[in-house]
């Protein structure tokens, strides 16, 4: 009788520790375990992404941005993505969060949102690999002072459109051109 009620107590101190998932991420990553999909870390990267991708759906070329730099992280995922996962996980997840509000117009918005993203991200599944040697091989064969003509003219560029970027790139121009070389 004294070990099942230690052994009752104990759980009922795990239960109290144990935190109810509030937001979109936390409740994402639960129901993610929960459906068995907690070891897709390709999942991560998409997640990481959301809230921009859901932040600009009224913008269609910037939106197209956002899945454009999540192809770029996901090209180098060394395993099987398969994109209507995410979807079973992001509808059960917004379900879970707002069960009294959601209905069948909520799950016909956000089931375009993401046939949308799917459809854009399958698109560009493949490329950027076939696009990175493409690019290796023209940098490979320019000259110096093309490649430093290059380095300066990227951040001139950067700077005009984004200006605030200075206030993060206040080093030498030899680490400037090193973070170039890295793009």
């Amino acid at each position: 009788v004294q070990a099942a009620r230690a052994s009752g107590e104990a759980q009922g101190k795990n239960n109290m520790n144990m935190k109810v998932p509030t937001t979109f991420n936390e409740m994402f990553m639960f129901n993610g375990a929960v459906m068995g999909f907690g070891q897709s870390a390709w999942m991560n990267v998409i997640l990481d992404q959301f809230d921009d991708i859901v932040m600009n759906v009224a913008n269609s070329y910037r939106l197209q941005e956002e899945c454009d730099v999540c192809s770029l992280v996901l090209a180098k995922y060394k395993g099987t993505i398969n994109l209507g996962e995410f979807k079973a996980v992001m509808l059960a997840s917004l379900r879970s969060l707002v069960p009294k509000d959601w209905d069948g117009d909520h799950e016909v918005a956000w089931g375009w949102l993401w046939e949308n993203v799917e459809r854009m991200l399958k698109n560009l599944m493949g490329k950027p690999q076939v696009q990175e040697k493409a690019l290796e091989r023209l940098i490979m064969s320019l000259t110096e002072d093309a490649v430093n003509y290059l380095r300066r003219e990227v951040y001139k560029r950067f700077f005009a459109l984004a200006p605030a970027g200075q206030d993060y790139f206040k080093q030498s121009t030899t680490r400037l051109y090193w973070i170039a070389d890295k793009i």
